[in-house]
């Protein structure tokens, strides 16, 4: 975690629970490493942020990440940033003749996942949490406890989501 720890020390000292929760939610966590860094990257593509992808990528990489869990990652931000626009719309709009119509949106992407189908699901949930898309959220979280993993687990990840978020828009108040 050197380039992520590195980051940290140039948050600004109102975010200073955001350092703590940056070091605590990759270490004290019910997931794998490769879910547990896998989450955060998606989560860092999702925020935009080059800075905070850049430093979670290779400190993923360092901790030895398959490079098919990177990939799934960087896929889940991707489809996640099409898919949360789109749901999200017919979920607002409240409207039953646009949840009627096809979406005509390209996704195998979801179906050919390069690691696990359940971890790539695990970050599409993760990214749809801070993409604040309910349909998703609930569509992938459903799949993922199916799909053997546990509450704590899914906890775990939306707790990495949201301080990835949080860290995005602390680097944004750096002058």
């Amino acid at each position: 975690m050197d380039r992520l720890n590195a980051l940290r020390e140039q948050l600004p000292d109102a975010a200073r629970d955001i350092k703590i929760n940056l070091q605590n939610v990759l270490s004290q966590t019910e997931l794998s490493k490769g879910q547990a860094w896998g989450t955060a990257l998606a989560c860092a593509y999702a925020t935009k942020d080059k800075q905070l992808s850049l430093a979670i990528l290779e400190d993923a990489k360092a901790a030895g990440v398959e490079d098919g869990t990177l990939d799934d990652a960087k896929a889940a931000a991707i489809l996640m940033g099409m898919n949360n626009v789109y749901y999200r719309f017919r979920h607002i709009i409240g409207k039953e003749e646009y949840s009627q119509l096809p979406a005509r949106l390209r996704m195998l992407r979801t179906n050919q996942t390069a690691g696990s189908k359940q971890d790539f699901e695990l970050f599409c949930m993760a990214v749809s949490a801070i993409g604040n898309c309910q349909s998703c959220v609930q569509s992938h979280e459903r799949v993922v406890l199916e799909g053997g993993l546990a509450v704590g687990q899914v906890h775990d990840a939306v707790r990495i989501a949201a301080t990835i978020n949080a860290a995005a828009v602390a680097l944004a108040t750096v002058p």
